[in-house]
C-alpha cells in the first residue's frame, strides 16, 4: 500500500497524468480510421480458371485435376475444394494458421506456372479471401442517348474520378462499346472459290504497323516503319484480296459495318438498361468515409463546372452510409449506456459527489482505451465499437467497488487517509482477480479458427484493453479525488440495517445454519438449470448474426449457354418478381456473363412497413421460384460470402451413377423435414451435347480428311476478333463471322462442303448423337461429391441441422462413398464444437488464476458453482427475446464466465477476511453478504444498464451487438441474484468446522441473532 499512499499524496502527478491521457485519446480519436469491418486477409485463397467453352468433364481432366494434384503438394495447404463447370474451374483452398501470405504466392505462382502449358486457358484469375470490398461507391448515369451516355462516362466521368487519390479504381458498366464487323457470305466465298483462312490472313496483313528495318548510313540512323492501320469502315471494306491472278475488294464478299459488341456487359435498372453503372473502389490508404466524400465532392465540383448538364449522376449505393450510420449508432448507444451506469449509481449511494468521480473516470478510461487501440493499429468498426459498448459497463466495475469500499470506511468514521488506505487494501486483491479473470476467458478466443477468430481476437482485445484501462484508473484517480472530495452525509459505525437488508442476512442466516439448508438451497437450483435446459431447443441458431442496412446483394447462377434474348426475359421477370415485394425500392442487375450480380435498395425511415430479416427472406424465395421455368442454376446472398443454400450436404464416391441413386434417395428423406424447401442436386444441372460420329466410308469416296471435316465445322461457328484498330481515338476490335449463323443442328447438316466431286451436304459425313453431360463437377481434396443443398423456410437453421445430421446417421451408403454436412451445417456443427473447447479452456484458466489469488483448490470452485446458474439466465433470456444463439451471443457467454464471477470473487474474499479475523464460517457468510451486497448491486446493474442500449439497439449493426448484450444482461442479473444466495450455501456445504471452539462460537452467535431479531 505504499504506492498508493504514494499516489495519494501525489494528486498534482495524478491531474497531469489525466490530462495527459485526454489529449491523446483525444488525438487518437479524431485520426482513428472509420470503416464498417475491419480489414483482415484470411487462411484461404481462390483460383478460377476461365477456359473455351468445353464440357465440365473435359475441364476437369485437363484443368481441375491437375492443378490440385500440384497445389496439393504446396506445404501450408490445408483443404482443396474445387468446381468444374461448362468452360470454367473454381478451386477453393484453406491454408495453416498464420501462413495466408507467404502460401498465396506460391500458390499463385504455380497456378500461373500449370495454366501457361494448358489448351484452352482464356483467363486465370487468383486472389486471397479478406474483409476487403471490391468497389464500395456505386452509381448510375442516364441521358438522353446510350452513345452520349457512354461518351460522357468513358472520357469525363471515369477520368475524373480516377485522378482522385482516394479512389483506386472505376468500372464502368452497361456501357456501348463498338466493333468492326466483317460478316463473310458463304455463297460468294465458295462462287470465288476462296477459303475463308485466306481473307482473314489478308485482313491482318491489310492493318499492320511495325518497325521493319533501320537505315544506318542516313543521319540519325532513322528506323523505318510500316503502317497500314486500317482507321475507318472505307478502309476496311477497300482491302484488296488475291483471287487467283487478280484482286477484289472485300465488300464483294462480305459486309462491313461498326456495330455495337454483341457481348457487351449490360445492366438494368428496374428492368430498364438505359443507364451506365459505375463502381468506384476505394485506394488502399483511404477509408470508405474518405474515398465517398471525395466523390461526392468531385461530383459536386463538375456539377459547377456546367460538366454534368444533359446527364443525370445518382447514387446508388455507398458503404460509406452504412459505416456511418453503424459507428453513430453504436457510439450513441455506448453514451446512452455510459449515462444509464451514471444514474444507477447515483441512486444507489445518493451521493452527487461519488457520481461525479466515477463520472470523471469514465471519459477518462475511455480515452485511454481509444489511445491504446491507436498505437495497436485498430479501427473504429463494428467490432471494435461493440468490445467498448460491452467494456463501457464493466468499465466502472472496479471503479465503484473501490469507491463504494472507501465510501463505508467514511461511513464507520475513519479519516481520509486512512479510509482510502483501508478501503482500496480490502477490495485490492478481489478487484485485480476480477480484472483477471474476465480477461483470461479471451484467451482462447484465438483457438477459434477462420475469419471468426481474427473477428473475435479483435473484439476481445479492445473489451481487454477497456478493463485494464479502468483498472488503472480506479487504482490512481478513484483515491486521488476520493480523499478529500468524497463526503459522506452521517458517519456512524453502527449503522442500522434498512427492511431489506435485515430480510436478506436472515435468509442467508437461514441457509447456512444447518448444511441440510445449504444442500435444499443447491438442489432447488440444480433442477432449475435442469427444467431451462428444456428450453435450448426452442431458441433459433445461425452462424453469424446478418448485417441489416436495407440494402441487399445477391448472385443469380446462370445456367451454361443462355442466350442474349433468354437473359432478356429472365430479368424482366426478376424485375416483375422483385416489384412485388413491398419495401424494395430499386434492382440493379449487372450481366457478368455466367451470372448475374443483383443490388437491391430497399426503402429507409418512415418509408419502412418491413423487418429486412422478412425481405430478405421474400427475395430470396421470389428469386428462387423462377428456377422451375427459367435456366437458372443456383441464387445465393452475395453478402453471405457466397455461402449459397442453408442446408448442403455432400455425398463422396467416384462413379456418377452410384452417386445419382444414393442422391435420389437421400433427397427423398430430406424431404420429409418440415421447413426445407427448394432441394436440389449438382447432378441435375446437366446440359445436352451432340457427339460427333464420323461416316469414314463417305470420307474416302469424297477425298476428306477427319481434319478437314473438324476444321469446316469450325469455321462454320466462326465468329471471333482478329485484330484491332483505332476509330476516332478509340481502339475497337475488328470482328470476323458469318453473315447466316448456324445455330441448330439443320443448319450445320445442311452445310455444303466442298470435296473433289462437287459440293455435297455435312450430313453425308457426319451424325450427331446426343447425350447428357453434367453441368457442375465438385471435388473435395481431390475426390468427387455431389452436393445436395436446400433452403429453409419458418425454421431456423440450429433445428433443421439437428433434423439433418438425424438423417446422414441412419443413411446406409455402400463401400467408398461417403455423406457429411457442409456449408453452413458444417460450419455450425464445428463452430459449436469449438466454442465448447473454448469454453472449458477459459474455465480452466479462471479456475487457474482464482486458485493462485486464493491460493485453496476448493474455494475457486465454490466461486464457480454460479457457471451453470448463469447458463439458466442466459437460456432464458435468448428464449425470451428470441434472438439467436449465434457465434456473437456464444462470445457473450465465454465473456460472462468471467464477469459474474467478479461477485462470487467479493463474496468469498470478503469471508475469507472475516474469518482469519475470528469470524466463524456462519457469522463471515452473513456479514460478507452485508457487506458485499451493495457493491454487487452496483456492479451488476450499471453492467446490465451500460449494455441495455446494446441489446435493444436496430438499425445496421444492431444484429451483431443485440444476442451479445442480451446473453450478457440476461445471465448477469439472474447470476446476481442466485450468487447471493448459492454461494453461501456452497461455502457452508464445502467448509467443515474447525474444531471445538468454533462450534461454541458459533453457537453463541446463534444465540445472539436470535435475540437480536
Amino acid at each position: 500500500m505504499h504506492l498508493l499512499k504514494f499516489i495519494i499524496q501525489r494528486k498534482i502527478l495524478v491531474g497531469l497524468m489525466v490530462v495527459l491521457i485526454l489529449l491523446m485519446g483525444g488525438y487518437a480519436l479524431l485520426n482513428l480510421d472509420e470503416e464498417l469491418l475491419p480489414s483482415v486477409t484470411m487462411d484461404g485463397a481462390y483460383v478460377n480458371v476461365q477456359a473455351e467453352d468445353i464440357p465440365a468433364i473435359e475441364v476437369e481432366r485437363s484443368i481441375t485435376t491437375p492443378l490440385e494434384k500440384q497445389l496439393k503438394g504446396i506445404k501450408g495447404v490445408e483443404d482443396i475444394n474445387s468446381t468444374t463447370y461448362v468452360g470454367r474451374s473454381s478451386i477453393q483452398l484453406m491454408f495453416e494458421r498464420g501462413q495466408g501470405d507467404e502460401v498465396f504466392q506460391e500458390v499463385e505462382t504455380l497456378v500461373n506456372s500449370i495454366t501457361a502449358d494448358i489448351d484452352g486457358v482464356k483467363e486465370v484469375t487468383t486472389g486471397q479471401y479478406s474483409t476487403d470490398q471490391g468497389y464500395e461507391l456505386f452509381m448510375d448515369v442516364s441521358g438522353e442517348s446510350m452513345e452520349e451516355i457512354t461518351a460522357f462516362s468513358k472520357d469525363v466521368l471515369e477520368p475524373r474520378l480516377e485522378e482522385l487519390p482516394e479512389v483506386r479504381d472505376v468500372l464502368l458498366s452497361g456501357t456501348v462499346e463498338q466493333q468492326m464487323t466483317v460478316e463473310f457470305n458463304r455463297e460468294k466465298l465458295n462462287e470465288k472459290n476462296i477459303d475463308v483462312n485466306q481473307v482473314i490472313s489478308a485482313i491482318q496483313t491489310a492493318n499492320e504497323e511495325a518497325t521493319i528495318g533501320q537505315l544506318e548510313d542516313d543521319n540519325n540512323s532513322p528506323s523505318l516503319r510500316w503502317n497500314t492501320k486500317l482507321e475507318s469502315v472505307e478502309s476496311v471494306k477497300d482491302i484488296d484480296i488475291p483471287v487467283g491472278n487478280e484482286f477484289i475488294t472485300l465488300n464483294e464478299i462480305a459486309d462491313v459495318s461498326l456495330k455495337p459488341v454483341d457481348n457487351s456487359t449490360f445492366t438494368w435498372k428496374n428492368g430498364a438498361a438505359d443507364f451506365i453503372l459505375v463502381q468506384v473502389g476505394g485506394s488502399s490508404t483511404s477509408t470508405q468515409i474518405e474515398t465517398a466524400e471525395a466523390v461526392r465532392a468531385e461530383i459536386d465540383e463538375m456539377n459547377n463546372e456546367g460538366i454534368i448538364d444533359g446527364f443525370e449522376v445518382n447514387e446508388i449505393v455507398a458503404q460509406a452510409d452504412y459505416v456511418e450510420d453503424s459507428i453513430n449508432g453504436v457510439t450513441s448507444n455506448i453514451i446512452i449506456g455510459g449515462i444509464i451506469a451514471v444514474i444507477i449509481l447515483l441512486l444507489f449511494l445518493r451521493s452527487i459527489r461519488a457520481t461525479v468521480i466515477i463520472g470523471i473516470s469514465i471519459p477518462t478510461s475511455i480515452l485511454l482505451t481509444f489511445a491504446s487501440m491507436w498505437m495497436l493499429d485498430y479501427s473504429l468498426n463494428i467490432l471494435t465499437l461493440i468490445g467498448l459498448g460491452l467494456g463501457i459497463g464493466m468499465m466502472v466495475d472496479s471503479s465503484i467497488v473501490i469507491l463504494e469500499s472507501i465510501y463505508r470506511k467514511k461511513e464507520q468514521g475513519m479519516t481520509n487517509m486512512d479510509s482510502v488506505i483501508q478501503g482500496t487494501k480490502e477490495v485490492a486483491t478481489a478487484v485485480i482477480a476480477s480484472m483477471l479473470t474476465t480477461i483470461v476467458v479471451f484467451l482462447p478466443i484465438g483457438l477459434l479458427g477462420g475469419e471468426m477468430g481474427s473477428f473475435m481476437i479483435m473484439l476481445s482485445m479492445v473489451v481487454a484493453i477497456t478493463l485494464i484501462s479502468s483498472v488503472v484508473v480506479s487504482f490512481t484517480l478513484i483515491p486521488s479525488l476520493s480523499e478529500r472530495f468524497l463526503k459522506v452525509k452521517s458517519k456512524d459505525q453502527h449503522r442500522e440495517d434498512g427492511y431489506l437488508m435485515k430480510k436478506y442476512s436472515r435468509l442467508v442466516d437461514w441457509t447456512v445454519r444447518k448444511k441440510r439448508h445449504s444442500f435444499a438451497v443447491i438442489g432447488l437450483f440444480f433442477l432449475l438449470l435442469v427444467g431451462s435446459l428444456a428450453l435450448v431447443t426452442k431458441i433459433p441458431m445461425t452462424i453469424m448474426p446478418d448485417m441489416f442496412n436495407r440494402y441487399a446483394e445477391v448472385i443469380v447462377d446462370l445456367e451454361p449457354g443462355v442466350s442474349p434474348e433468354d437473359k432478356q426475359e429472365i430479368v424482366k421477370e426478376m424485375n416483375n418478381s422483385l416489384a412485388t415485394i413491398d419495401d424494395v425500392e430499386t434492382s440493379y442487375i449487372i450481366d457478368d456473363g455466367s451470372m448475374f450480380y443483383t443490388i437491391i435498395n430497399m426503402t429507409k425511415d418512415d418509408q419502412i412497413t418491413k423487418e429486412q430479416s422478412v425481405i430478405n427472406e421474400d427475395i430470396m424465395e421470389s428469386l428462387r421460384n423462377l428456377q422451375e421455368t427459367y435456366p437458372i442454376e443456383n441464387v445465393q446472398s452475395a453478402m453471405a460470402g457466397g455461402g449459397g443454400y442453408p442446408v448442403q450436404v455432400n455425398i463422396k464416391g467416384e462413379d456418377f451413377t452410384e452417386l445419382k441413386t444414393l442422391s435420389e434417395d437421400f433427397t427423398k428423406r430430406l424431404n420429409s423435414i418440415e421447413g426445407i424447401v427448394g432441394i436440389t442436386t449438382t447432378l441435375e444441372r446437366t446440359s445436352k451435347e451432340q457427339i460427333i460420329e464420323l461416316n469414314k466410308e463417305e470420307m474416302e469416296d469424297a477425298g476428306l480428311t477427319q481434319g478437314q471435316i473438324r476444321q469446316f465445322i469450325q469455321q462454320a461457328f466462326l465468329d471471333m476478333p482478329i485484330s484491332d484498330m483505332n476509330i476516332n481515338n478509340e481502339t475497337i476490335a475488328l470482328n470476323v463471322k458469318w453473315d447466316e449463323e448456324t445455330t441448330t443442328k439443320s443448319d450445320l447438316l445442311n452445310l455444303s462442303i466442298p470435296t473433289a466431286k462437287g459440293e455435297k451436304n455435312l450430313s453425308e459425313f457426319i451424325t450427331l448423337s446426343t447425350v447428357d453431360t453434367p453441368n457442375e463437377i465438385s471435388h473435395t481434396d481431390g475426390e468427387r461429391f455431389i452436393s445436395i443443398s436446400a433452403d429453409i423456410q419458418d425454421k431456423d437453421l440450429g433445428a433443421i441441422n439437428r433434423e439433418v445430421q438425424t438423417i446422414i446417421d441412419d443413411f446406409e451408403t455402400p463401400t467408398g462413398y461417403t455423406v457429411s454436412t457442409a456449408g453452413d451445417l458444417e460450419q455450425q456443427q464445428e463452430l459449436i464444437q469449438e466454442m465448447i473447447f473454448i469454453l472449458a479452456i477459459a474455465i480452466f484458466l479462471v479456475y487457474l488464476v482464482m486458485a493462485v489469488q486464493f491460493n485453496h483448490l476448493l474455494h475457486p470452485l465454490i466461486v464457480m458453482s454460479v457457471i451453470p446458474m448463469t447458463i439458466v439466465g442466459v437460456i432464458l433470456g435468448l428464449f425470451a427475446t428470441q434472438r439467436e444463439l449465434s457465434v456473437m451471443s456464444a462470445m457473450g457467454i465465454v465473456m460472462l464466465i468471467g464477469i459474474v464471477l467478479n461477485n462470487a470473487i467479493l463474496f468469498i474474499d470478503r469471508t475469507n477476511q472475516l474469518r482469519k479475523e475470528g469470524h466463524t464460517v456462519q457469522a463471515a457468510l452473513v456479514e460478507a453478504g452485508r457487506n458485499r451486497i451493495r457493491p454487487i448491486f452496483l456492479t451488476s446493474l450499471t453492467t446490465a444498464g451500460g449494455m441495455l442500449p446494446l441489446a435493444l439497439a436496430t438499425g445496421s449493426a444492431g444484429n451483431y451487438q443485440a444476442p451479445m448484450a442480451t446473453v450478457i444482461i440476461s445471465g448477469l442479473l439472474f447470476a446476481t441474484f442466485i450468487t447471493l444466495l448459492l454461494i453461501p450455501a456452497v461455502y457452508r456445504v464445502c467448509t467443515k468446522t474447525r474444531n471445538k471452539k468454533e462450534k461454541v462460537q458459533k453457537q453463541e452467535t446463534e444465540e445472539l441473532q436470535e435475540s437480536a431479531i
